[in-house]
């Protein structure tokens, strides 16, 4: 009995021997892994200093210094800049030659051309409702040029469509005679979003103002204008 117990025992060694070295493998590739990772992470600490080369730490005195903030650039103003811009473009002459222009009937009209003369009629008639005026009553003439032109800028911007200038009939003017009157004629014509103007009704300012009609403003997305 003693025999065959003793047999059966060293039959049971094979199965702890394998477990045993197969402890001991694992245990050995471990160590490997530890060891390659050390080397690995050695390597990334010296990648810095093998790329720039040998550095120097700061001194005592300058290690908590604090460097000036560097402050953003103030954004630019594109919209102020593409409105000065659209000034400069129309800079209005004071020399245009507007008679040949102008329809001399009983009142002043203008129609730009292929605008058909039915248009002008209308204009006339009362049959567009003033949607905004200005006044250049007290303006230099350059104070004059330049509101005109805003004005008129702005009002197309905004899709409106007829528009009254009062320009004055010059009665207190050197002379009597309407200083800004020549020149509001001159610029009108040289603006490309007008389409036609005549000389105010009587209780629209008469000869003291102008009504005009705008081109109709389109969309930039749709490309749809507004109607006539």
């Amino acid at each position: 009995m003693t025999a065959q117990r003793t047999i059966r025992s060293f039959d049971d060694l094979g199965p702890l021997r394998r477990a045993l070295a197969d402890a001991a493998a694992r245990e050995a590739r471990e160590r490997e892994q530890r060891r390659e990772a050390e080397r690995r992470a050695r390597a990334e600490r010296t990648l810095f200093q093998d790329a720039v080369g040998p550095v120097r730490p700061l001194p005592a005195h300058q290690a908590d210094r604090r460097w000036p903030r560097t402050e953003p650039p103030e954004p630019l103003p594109f919209q102020r800049l593409q409105d000065e811009q659209a000034v400069l473009h129309e800079l209005l002459s004071d020399e245009f030659d507007v008679t040949t222009l102008l329809d001399t009937d009983e009142a002043l009209s203008y129609r730009r051309p292929g605008v058909d003369p039915d248009v002008v009629r209308r204009l006339r008639g009362g049959q567009w409702s003033i949607q905004r005026q200005l006044d250049l009553h007290g303006l230099r003439i350059d104070e004059a040029r330049e509101a005109l032109g805003a004005f008129i800028r702005e009002s197309h911007r905004a899709g409106l469509r007829c528009l009254r200038v009062v320009h004055g009939k010059g009665l207190g003017s050197p002379g009597r005679a309407p200083v800004l009157k020549g020149r509001v004629l001159r610029w009108l014509v040289q603006k490309s979003e007008v389409l036609a103007f005549v000389q105010a009704r009587p209780a629209e300012g008469g000869a003291g103002a102008v009504v005009l009609l705008l081109q109709p403003a389109c969309d930039p997305h749709t490309h749809r204008c507004t109607s006539t």
